[in-house]
């Protein structure tokens, strides 16, 4: 049971963290997103890709509906956040950008919840049982 509360909690809130950096993306501006992929070599278009991803699988973990399959897909979107913006400034930052470690843990929590047990108070548990 503990566990379940764990999980439950670890799910949510590494929803809420995604929901807000898509909700922030999408305020900003895509396009302004865009500009900045760009200026990181990465194509504009990502930036679309990267906020939808970010704002429905944050709210997609928060009801714990398809969580494993999000979880996988966020573990590949921090991947791209690592290997393009963030690893040249190491691992804690080097006072002009993030580093990547909250990236890593939220990897972490993202590659938990992929192996998890369904938590009760999921849609998955609901409507798949608990285990898939």
């Amino acid at each position: 049971m503990k566990m379940n509360i764990v999980t439950t909690i670890m799910r949510i809130v590494l929803g809420i963290l995604f929901l807000a950096h898509g909700i922030n993306k999408f305020q900003t501006g895509l396009g302004n997103v865009g500009q900045w992929f760009e200026s990181i070599h990465v194509p504009s278009f990502m930036a679309y890709i990267v906020a939808t991803i970010e704002l429905v699988g944050g709210i997609l973990l928060i009801a714990g509906l398809f969580t494993r399959i999000v979880s996988v897909v966020l573990i590949a979107v921090l991947a791209g956040a690592i290997f393009t913006a963030k690893l040249s400034a190491g691992l804690l930052g080097n006072g002009q950008g993030a580093g990547y470690e909250l990236d890593l843990a939220f990897v972490l929590v993202a590659f938990y919840l992929a192996f998890a047990d369904r938590s009760p108070l999921s849609l998955d548990h609901a409507i798949f049982g608990r285990r898939g």
